[in-house]
């Protein structure tokens, strides 16, 4: 099955939208819609990719997630500066760490099947544990959510194992 490459991950400057939802509100179409119009606003970015960030309660136990669990969703690019922030848009600093990096092969709709993969499979039986920082997938040139061909990184926060 899909075996992760290990990455420490420095932080980084993302400008962008968020909103509150849960997988059985799940509000991405919207995020995205809002912000992907007014991206070209957004000052020293860095390249083309967009972030898509997850940040979940530091309470939340990924055993008792549910479909009405609700979490922040962040649409974001790189930028080298906080500088002249477009107005209805925020700033946030991804903290940066050791991430497992998959790759997600295939439609948007399909990425249930590789988180379930990577929860349920890759992260019990690795050396490794979930660390309470965001969740994201990197969307880069090979992504489109509609193509079965469709590439993204998904970045998974990790710490090792207190054996």
């Amino acid at each position: 099955m899909m075996q992760p490459r290990i990455e420490i991950l420095p932080s980084k400057k993302l400008v962008g939208k968020s909103l509150k939802m849960s997988l059985a509100n799940n509000k991405t179409p919207k995020l995205w819609g809002d912000f992907m119009p007014n991206r070209k606003m957004i000052k020293n970015t860095i390249n083309s990719n967009f972030y898509s960030i997850q940040i979940y309660d530091e309470s939340l136990n990924f055993k008792n997630f549910t479909p009405n669990t609700e979490f922040i969703k962040c649409a974001m690019v790189e930028t080298s500066k906080f500088e002249d922030i477009p107005e209805n848009m925020e700033t946030r600093i991804l903290k940066g760490g050791l991430y497992a990096v998959f790759i997600h092969k295939g439609m948007a709709k399909d990425f249930p099947k590789t988180s379930h993969y990577i929860f349920s499979q890759w992260l019990p039986n690795s050396d490794f544990e979930l660390d309470q920082r965001e969740h994201f997938e990197l969307l880069g040139a090979k992504y489109n959510p509609i193509d079965e061909n469709s590439e993204e990184e998904v970045w998974i926060p990790i710490k090792e194992k207190n054996l």
